[in-house]
This record gives C-alpha cells, structure tokens and sequence, in this order.
C-alpha cells in the first residue's frame, strides 16, 4: 500500500514582477491586477488553490502591490452601498475574493528570481510540504492540475512539478524536464531537469509550467543556491539537485497536463485568453462568439 504524506494546505504565489511586457499599463497597476474577462488574473490563481482545498496563501509581493491586498481584503463602503441598493448579485462577487483563504503577504525585496521568491516563503511555510503557483499560467477550472498534482505528492511524498508537451522548436521558452514513465498514465518520474535548452540539448519536449508541489528541503538548497541564467536563483537548479539525490527530499515526479490553459504572460496570449474565457461564459459567450463571427467576417 502506498505510504500517506502530510495534507497540504500552503499554496505560495510569487507576485513581485514588475510587468514591463504590459507597459504602460503596469506602471501604476500591477500586471497581476489586469482583467481577464472582469476578474483580475490573479484572483483565478487563488481561486485555484482554493479549488485544491489550500487555504493558507501566501503571497510573495513588491513596491506597488498594495492593490494586491486591497482586493482580497473587505471593501465595506463598497459592501455597504450594494447592500442599500439591494444589489446581492454584485455585493457577492465583492466578498467571493476575500472569502477564498486567508491571505498573507510578503516583500521579496531584491528581484533575484522565481527560487529567491519561493525562499522568502520559508519562514511561514515551515517544515511543510507547499504549492507554488505562477500568475501568467491561467488553469481551467474544469481540468484540475493542482487537485492532481497535490494527490501525487500524498502518494509518493518528495515533489511534483507541472508538465506540458511543447513542439521542440519552443521548448528553448521553457525549463525541460528528463523523465521517466510511471504505472500511471499522466505522471512521470523526473531524472533531470534543464533551464532553457537550445532544441538540440533538450532532453525531452516535457516544458516545465507554472505549477510545482514542493518538499521543504527545497529551502536548504535554494540557500545554497548560486545564481544561474540571468544572474537569478534559478527553482529548476534546485529541483535538478532533488531529482538527483532523492535522500535530500524524496523523489520529484511531473504531472503531464492536457487540459486547458491560458497563458498570459505576453500581450498577444493575454487577449486569446481574454476571448476563449468569454467564449465559454454562459452569460456572455452566445452574444460574444455571434459579434465575433461577424468581426472575423468583415475582416476576412
């Protein structure tokens, strides 16, 4: 039988990015804050990690966050107004972002990369096992990669990180992982992993996305971690010393995702994800998908 390992309940999000890719924009609103449809990004990421039954988030942030923690706090001035007008519609998706979890922040300080953010997560995550979850990486609620991932993890203990499968010409975009299959269909055992490789030197079309499930050795070796490409602490070097030698923090295994996911991480993904999300809203899609028809039409 397979041994159980400690419920998780962490979930860490690393929001201190300055967003210059949506310039002007993001000079006085963090990107995390920009809407998909007409929530913020970032309130689907927590949405996310509720969905995976974590209910303590941390949230790793910078100058400039503030309307991070303004939007998952209460608004009662605005609370109250809608209830006057008796507007219960609205007055309930206000309170749906500050009843998600219980929220918690962070300053990175120094922007030293994606290991040295999920390392100012150490103090409040402690000796648990954690989720890490990226903003840019928008997944759909009705494919839960994280539910997945966090099952993996109870089942055979160490991490679990989110694969994808890429054309190799792309796969110099992403961290790549060595892998192994397992019994299960969907996950694979990693050997290896690779930040960025040229498509010769990837060992696999297995991208890394935003998505992890970590041991809290992870700290030890992020501590002792030297900074790699782009002169940033790198989480791939890390996890590459984990899936090395398991005796440090247990095994590292990948979830291969399939499903839907809505990468919003450059202007162009941004607005595709914008569209396919209308589209399938039931109360927006029908007129939406009939006014786009007509647009693509005219402009053919």
């Amino acid at each position: 039988m397979t041994q159980a390992h400690p419920r998780i309940s962490k979930a860490v999000i690393p929001a201190a990015g300055l967003g210059t890719r949506f310039l002007p924009a993001t000079k006085a609103t963090p990107k995390e804050m920009l809407p998909v449809v007409d929530k913020p990004a970032i309130q689907y990421v927590v949405e996310e990690a509720a969905a995976a039954g974590l209910s303590d988030v941390l949230m790793v942030t910078g100058r400039n966050k503030r309307p991070l923690e303004d939007h998952f706090d209460r608004n009662y001035e605005l609370e109250s107004a809608l209830t006057k007008k008796g507007d219960a519609g609205r007055l309930a998706k206000v309170q749906e972002s500050s009843d998600l979890a219980t929220m918690h922040y962070v300053r990175q300080g120094d922007p030293k990369g994606l290991g040295h953010a999920v390392l100012c997560a150490a103090p409040h995550v402690g000796e648990e096992p954690f989720a890490v979850l990226l903003g840019d990486d928008l997944i759909d609620p009705r494919d839960p990669l994280l539910s997945r991932m966090v099952e993996i993890q109870e089942q055979h203990g160490g991490s679990v990180i989110a694969l994808m499968e890429v054309d190799p010409e792309h796969i110099q975009m992403y961290g790549c992982a060595a892998a192994e299959p397992t019994a299960d269909g969907d996950v694979v055992k990693v050997t290896g992993l690779v930040e960025k490789p040229s498509p010769a030197e990837a060992p696999s079309n297995l991208a890394i996305i935003g998505r992890y499930v970590l041991d809290p050795a992870v700290f030890g070796i992020l501590r002792e971690t030297e900074p790699g490409r782009g002169g940033e602490i790198q989480l791939t070097d890390a996890l590459q010393k984990l899936a090395a030698d398991e005796k440090v923090g247990g095994p590292v295994h990948g979830v291969v995702f399939k499903g839907r996911r809505y990468d919003t991480g450059d202007r162009g993904d941004y607005l595709r994800a914008i569209v396919r999300l209308a589209c399938e809203r039931e109360d927006l899609g029908p007129d939406f998908k009939t006014w786009l028809r007509s647009y693509v039409h005219e402009e053919m």
